[in-house]
Formats: structure tokens, sequence, C-alpha cells
């Protein structure tokens, strides 16, 4: 009978080399959730409507929920959550069969799971589920309170309607666009791919975070900016730790202008990037900088604003998120992709407890969050099983024992 002691010993030695990595990496999940619930009341509220509701300094604290006490999220970290689910269903089938597509094509599998949350009340998710299980390709449809919508990009929505209508197998997304937009809805879900992946060839990461946005917006503006974001948290989090993020940034930026250096809307991009970082050492205000980057709806101006934000206030995650979030634009994207950067950057220990505390969904992004550090640790060449692993990310069944126990 074979010993499976060699085999526990060496998983759970991958894991604690890897679990250097987890205040990092909770630190970009949550803090782009917090910059997302910080963010998510002003989303469609102007200037002089924010500061005249919350004051000079415009929304600091959460708004909590008059129902359940909580920080809402948004369709921001919903589909964060789901990208991330995703990518961790594809590695896994990697690790026990040998073989896997590329993580876009799990990820746009995922989505479709995400859709269906939006379409449907929580009974009737997991009756869906239960008839078919084979559709369901993430263990997050078992969470009651991802059955929320909340104001989902129209954008997201009718993309995903129409890959499901059309039922057929992409691998290329860039090269299979359904619309011409470059809306936020791309750049704003696709950190867990950078986490997910501690030693890989930077470009192709990059190009796959492209192709991650481009599930949903054709543009290559649309998508382009996920592939910096990519680059970016990836450097922060298993790059040299002697580069300042200024210097991640202009290596980002160089890398996608070498990817994509026949695109006729790089340089839109390119200058973009370049105005953030010059306005973040400039003294004029805020509020004003921001107002020449843009708004934020569409996925350069979100990309510039964070990029801004993180720079100007790279030692204190409270500051640079509230900064993203205090203008008329898309509030609750422009303060998730900055959580997401300075949080990566910073750290989980050095986000306050007030943001935890009263976070929706907080124990999801926990449990996700430790699942993208720690990895899949079984293989077809290993004996070592992790049964929670199993349930989460091969029979999807995860969440709902956890909501029948209950």
């Amino acid at each position: 009978m074979k010993d499976h002691q060699p085999d526990i010993k060496e998983a759970e030695e991958r894991i604690r080399e890897k679990e250097k990595h987890l205040n990092q990496i909770k630190g970009c999940m949550f803090g782009g959730a917090v910059g997302d619930a910080l963010g998510y009341p002003v989303e469609f509220m102007k200037e002089d409507e924010i500061f005249d509701t919350y004051g000079p300094g415009g929304i600091t604290e959460y708004e909590l929920d008059p129902l359940t006490h909580q920080a809402l999220i948004s369709d921001d970290t919903q589909m964060s959550l789901f990208t991330a689910n995703g990518l961790l269903a594809g590695d896994t089938r990697g690790a026990l069969r040998g073989i896997r597509a590329n993580p876009s094509s799990y990820v746009a599998c995922s989505y479709q799971d995400w859709l269906r949350t939006q379409e449907l009340n929580y009974e009737d998710g997991l009756r869906f589920v239960s008839s078919s299980p084979e559709i369901n390709k993430s263990w997050l449809s078992n969470v009651k309170d991802l059955y929320s919508t909340r104001a989902p990009g129209t954008t997201c929505l009718s993309a995903l309607w129409r890959r499901r209508d059309l039922d057929t197998h992409v691998t290329d997304f860039i090269r299979s666009p359904l619309n011409n937009s470059k809306g936020c809805g791309g750049i704003m879900r696709v950190a867990p791919l950078a986490l997910d992946y501690d030693s890989v060839n930077i470009e192709i990461l990059d190009l796959e975070g492209a192709q991650i946005a481009a599930i949903t917006h054709g543009n290559s503006l649309g998508y382009m900016p996920a592939a910096v974001l990519t680059h970016i948290i990836n450097r922060i989090v298993y790059g040299s730790k002697t580069m300042t993020l200024k210097e991640i940034i202009i290596e980002a930026r160089n890398t996608i202008e070498k990817l994509f250096q026949d695109d006729i809307h790089l340089e839109e991009l390119t200058s973009i990037i370049d105005m953030a970082v010059e306005f973040s050492e400039n003294n004029d205000t805020d509020l004003n900088n921001i107002y020449r980057i843009g708004q934020g709806w569409v996925a350069e101006e979100t990309l510039g604003i964070a990029i801004y934000c993180a720079l100007r206030y790279q030692n204190d995650f409270n500051r640079g998120v509230i900064a993203a979030v205090n203008h008329s634009g898309d509030s609750d994207s422009t303060g998730a992709v900055t959580g997401n950067i300075l949080g990566a950057l910073l750290g989980y220990d050095a986000i306050e407890e007030k943001w935890i505390s009263d976070l929706e969904l907080k124990d999801v992004i926990e449990e996700i969050s430790i699942d993208l550090c720690h990895g899949c640790q079984m293989s077809e060449y290993s004996s070592y099983q992790d049964e929670k692993w199993e349930r989460k990310y091969i029979a999807m069944c995860y969440g709902k024992e956890q909501e029948n126990e209950a």
C-alpha cells in the first residue's frame, strides 16, 4: 500500500511557501471590494451632489444598507469573484487531467454562471444548478447573496447573453468581438488573473488579461487597459521588490506598447497613462486632476484614475480609495481598481478593520483569496487529496452544502 505521507508533506510545504504572498493577495481582493463598496452609493451622482450629501470631503465612510447593515458590493466585485472561480476551476482541470484550455475559456464559462445570478432568484438558481450540473462551472452559484443585481453593466449583460445564444466555443475573444465597447466592465474584474500566476511569462499573462476583458468588450480600449492592470498587479505581488510602483507602471505601459504596437488606439491609452503619472506628481487638487483624466466610464479612464490615485497615495490606502470615488463618474469601478492596486501594494494588513468588518461577502472574498494563494495542490501524479477543494472546483457544490447546514 502506497505511503501518502510524502505527497501530503510536499503539498503542505508548497502551501507554506505560497503563503508569503497571502497578505498581498488578500489585500488586492479586499482592496478592490472596499473601493467598490465605498464608491457604489455615489456611482451615478454628480460632484456637487456628493459633496452636498456627504460633506466637503465627499464620501469617506461606508453607507451601510439599511436592511443588512452591510456595505454592499456591486457587479464589479461579483464578477471579480467569478473570474477567480473560473481560473481556479481551469487550474484544477489542468492539474488533474494534464490538459486545459486557456484561462479565459474557463472564465467565460464562469461568467455565464454569474449571468444566471442576475436573471434568477436564489431558489431558482439552485434548481437550475441541480438540474444542469454539467453547465454550472462555479461553486459561487450556490452563494445566496450573489443573487443580487447591483447595477450590472449593460455591455456585460448583452455580450454574455449573445455568447450564450451563439453556443460556440471561442478560443480567441479578441478576434471574436461581439461589440465595439470600450467600457470599464472588462478591467474592473481582471485582478484575480494577476494573482493566480506567480511564475509565468508576463507578456503571455498580459495578453490573457486582455482576452478576459474581450469576452464582453470588443474595442481594444476595452481590453488593452486590462492587460496593463494585469501587468501592474502581477509585478507588485510577484516581481522584484526593488521596483517602485512608478517603475512598474512604466514597464507595464511599455510592454503593452510592444504587444499592441499596431493598434490604432494604442496612443490614446499610453497618453492617458502618461498623464496619470504626471498628474500624480503635481500640486493640483485630486478633483481637478481626475476631471482632466476622465470619469472612468470607459476602461482607459478607469485605469488612468486608478494609476493616478495609487501613485499619489501609495502609502495611504484610505486616501487613495477615497480620492478614487469622489467624482461624478464610475466611482465604484475607479474605486475598485484603485483598491486592487493599493491593496496589492500595501497588503491586507494595511487595510483598516472598519473597511473589512461591515463588508458584504467578506467570508467569500477571504475564501477565494486563500484559494488564489494556495492553488490546486492535487495532481494526476500525486496521491494528495483535498476534499474541500474538490467540492469547490470539481463538484461545484461547496456553497450549497454550507447553506444547507445553516
